[in-house]
């Protein structure tokens, strides 16, 4: 039987070109640690690696290697494919036109392996930019942005606008199918008032808890093919006194909900960190709910992580089968993380942290 380089045969399983999503990163590009594997007994894989071609017969090392890279894709396609993973997009990867690129192509692999994507976005360097230049002062309090009237106007105009619309366009230049969606269209996000501070006193503004999510709307949308891409701006409850009110919601609160209520396979949340880690800087690779609850307690996870690693554990008790909080910054770390763990679904083995129950 012949056998194909590397990068042919990964591209005809996609059914695209050989250029196609599957790329080499450069060396001087960030790489995963083999120091950070999780499973012992299954070599760390870059899904990057199996694109490396040459015109040389290949040898038998790289075809082995490269064989034993498509089982692990096969089995990660077998266990996942038709099944919805969630996916809170975020941080540098947003601000980094490579990265952002990458992610958009990351997307469509994972749509033409018949995987469902539901892509939820954050926004915020680009709210603290578009805050800066209208001269409306914002403040952060437990992790989350204290929104008056005027910041969630000008967070609306800047996350239902121009940062949806790039990403849904970018998926859709990629050779895939997006639709960008505000939580406000068709009822998507309906929300209550969130209160702020340990005994839920504090007063954030119109920050939203989110109470409903119209997974019809989702899931008609991903039966056809296509990719929703959220915005994380909701509104009132139908028939409550703040039904016309427009909340704003964080990001990684609206991605946990949302993967929770539809019962996705997988929650990703990209960040800027490597995970979850301890209060000596080194990676918490994998916890439990009881974990996480225990370092919000001992303030071993502060600020910004809280929201991430809280709604994780309740998407995860919702019946999500597995959370990450994963390395953004990491070229293709979606695909990585989503491909590379094989038949068990426990990610790349190169980073980041995986929340169970």
């Amino acid at each position: 039987m012949k056998l194909f380089p590397p990068k042919i045969a990964i591209a005809a399983f996609l059914g695209t070109s050989a250029t196609y999503g599957f790329v080499t990163v450069p060396p001087s590009s960030p790489s995963i640690s083999t120091s950070t594997r999780r499973h012992s007994d299954r070599p760390r894989r870059r899904v990057d690696a199996i694109a490396a071609s040459s015109s040389s017969p290949p040898s038998p090392s790289s075809v082995g290697s490269f064989v034993m890279d498509a089982i692990t894709i096969a089995s990660s396609v077998g266990s996942l494919s038709g099944k919805t993973v969630v996916v809170k997009y975020g941080g540098n990867a947003m601000t980094s036109p490579e990265l952002a690129s990458l992610f958009c192509m990351d997307v469509v692999a994972l749509q033409r392996l018949g995987l469902r994507i539901v892509v939820v976005h954050g926004g915020g360097p680009m709210i603290n930019s578009m805050l800066e230049k209208v001269g409306v002062e914002s403040a952060w309090a437990g992790g989350m942005r204290v929104s008056t009237p005027e910041v969630v106007d000008v967070a609306s105009m800047v996350l239902s606008g121009r940062v949806n619309k790039d990403i849904s366009g970018g998926i859709s230049l990629a050779g895939g199918r997006a639709i960008g969606l505000s939580g406000r269209d068709d009822g998507l996000l309906r929300c209550e008032k969130l209160w702020g501070g340990d005994d839920g006193s504090l007063d954030i503004g119109n920050v939203g808890e989110v109470v409903t999510v119209n997974t019809d709307l989702i899931n008609r949308l991903l039966d056809m093919g296509i990719t929703p891409v959220i915005a994380p701006i909701g509104m009132g409850c139908k028939g409550a006194n703040d039904e016309h009110v427009v909340y704003n919601i964080n990001a990684d609160v609206a991605a946990g909900r949302i993967a929770g209520e539809l019962r996705a396979a997988r929650v990703l949340f990209l960040t800027d960190i490597a995970g979850v880690l301890d209060k000596e800087k080194a990676l918490l690779d994998k916890l439990s709910c009881d974990d996480i609850d225990r370092l919000i307690k001992d303030e071993t996870i502060t600020g910004g992580m809280i929201p991430k690693v809280t709604y994780a554990t309740d998407a995860v008790k919702l019946g999500v089968q597995g959370a990450f909080i994963t390395d953004g910054r990491v070229p293709h770390a979606l695909l990585n993380e989503i491909l590379a763990g094989g038949e068990d679904g426990m990610g790349s083995g190169g980073g980041g942290t995986v929340v169970t129950l």
